[in-house]
């Protein structure tokens, strides 16, 4: 999806992955149905390893049931049972089509938000457990808040979506303000959810697996701090300033949501004619 850099003199970036194999062999087990990035097959080793209590799940945005779905495999092939819920009045119909005529589903058709359809107030509705097995959550945007906000219910395994442009060490989250999309970074959900007291068990390309701290031994982790779990260098873009005020841009050089090549020309902010060199002790 990255472009190569682009400059007139000799550029290169070296690709630094920190990972710790023995903390990311949870990835080996990535595999398909309808997830997107492997979820399907993670999704099986852990509770292979943790065992399942009451086999139900929460989903949102859950489109149509199966799209990108982390949990159409355990409701279709595993019995589970669970709580889907999709804003969208024209995907929740295809939802309900999805699953026509199963039991032990309650399919919700709300956005949830941090008012009068916090996610809190919906699971209760829905009766849903207090400790449901799996929660899924994936709204492209307000994740982190809605996470953050839910207080009555305690789910053994969280998958949360972030977004990988945003490198290992910068914390940032979106403001709440439901206008835009531009999601958190896997730091600030790994705080989080040791706020929440939850440890981060595995990554995919752009979700995240916690385990809550009770349960993560019997995933035989030692080391899962964020380096040692997820690899951002795929995705990072980096700049860097020239004596004359040139800026260099390297790395992902595609603004990876718009397919569109960054080129050096657009990212200057000295006009060509002004970058020249100051020497400061003249």
């Amino acid at each position: 999806m990255c472009g190569r850099p682009s400059f007139m003199t000799i550029l290169q970036i070296e690709k630094r992955d920190l990972t710790n194999p023995r903390s990311t062999y949870l990835r080996g087990f990535r595999g398909n149905l309808t997830s997107q990035y492997g979820e399907d097959g993670v999704i099986e080793k852990i509770f292979s390893l943790l065992g399942t209590t009451n086999k139900y799940c929460v989903e949102f945005g859950a489109w149509d049931g199966q799209l990108y779905s982390n949990v159409y495999n355990l409701l279709t092939n595993r019995s589970w049972s669970g709580t889907l819920i999709e804003g969208n009045a024209g995907k929740f119909s295809d939802l309900e089509r999805t699953y026509a005529g199963r039991s032990g589903l309650k399919l919700v058709n709300r956005f949830v938000d941090l008012g009068a359809n916090r996610l809190d107030e919906i699971l209760a509705a829905a009766n849903a457990p207090a400790a449901p097995d799996l929660m899924s959550i994936d709204v492209d945007g307000m994740d982190w808040h809605i996470w953050r906000s839910l207080a009555r219910f305690r789910p053994r395994v969280v998958i949360v979506e972030f977004n990988p442009s945003i490198p290992n060490d910068v914390l940032f989250v979106q403001d709440e303000n439901f206008s835009f999309n531009h999601g958190c970074s896997l730091r600030a959900l790994v705080a989080l959810a040791k706020e929440k007291r939850y440890e981060l068990a595995v990554t995919t390309e752009r979700n995240a697996f916690f385990i809550q701290a009770s349960d993560f031994p019997k995933l035989l982790i030692a080391d899962n701090s964020i380096d040692a779990i997820h690899d951002d260098s795929d995705y990072q873009t980096k700049f860097f300033q020239l004596y004359d005020g040139t800026l260099v841009i390297a790395g992902c050089t595609t603004l990876l949501w718009k397919g569109w090549p960054i080129s050096l020309e657009d990212i200057q902010v000295v006009p060509l004619a002004l970058r020249r060199f100051e020497d400061a002790a003249r």
